[in-house]
């Protein structure tokens, strides 16, 4: 299984579950729509006030799991980076690659507190247990 594979089967997904720090330090998780880029950078839009803009903005290391939604289909990533909220040319790049998977995010625009969050990977593990042996492949960014 090569990166570009591997990239292929994360931009075919358009849910993960994310996780974070709350300041306290307990686990906090939610699922969100999100866009993987050809950077290998997660993105997705939520409200600033939500648990997990708060814990991002203390604690920026996150993680995901990635696939494995679909039945008989056992191939998922798990995935850590740290998270940031863009600006500028940045935020406009990350933004049209959002609304090329979600359109209606454009409509979301006008919500009062509404952000994108960037999560740039450190590390990833692909899974698939469909095969057997199963392949399993990490990569370090």
């Amino acid at each position: 299984m090569t990166p570009a594979a591997i990239l292929t089967f994360l931009q075919q997904q358009s849910l993960g579950v994310q996780t974070s720090t709350s300041p306290e330090g307990a686990p906090q998780a939610a699922v969100v729509g999100l866009v993987v880029t050809d950077r290998f950078e997660i993105v997705f839009d939520t409200i600033e006030t939500t648990r997990k803009v708060v814990n991002l903005r203390q604690h920026p290391r996150c993680a995901f799991v990635i696939g494995g939604f679909l039945a008989g289909d056992e191939r998922t990533v798990q995935y850590e980076g740290v998270a940031d909220e863009p600006t500028g040319d940045e935020l406009t790049r990350l933004r049209e690659a959002y609304f090329r998977v979600f359109p209606d995010g454009r409509a979301r625009l006008a919500w009062p507190g509404l952000i994108h969050v960037r999560v740039r990977p450190r590390w990833l593990r692909y899974s698939d247990f469909n095969q057997s042996p199963a392949v399993i492949v990490e990569l370090s960014f």
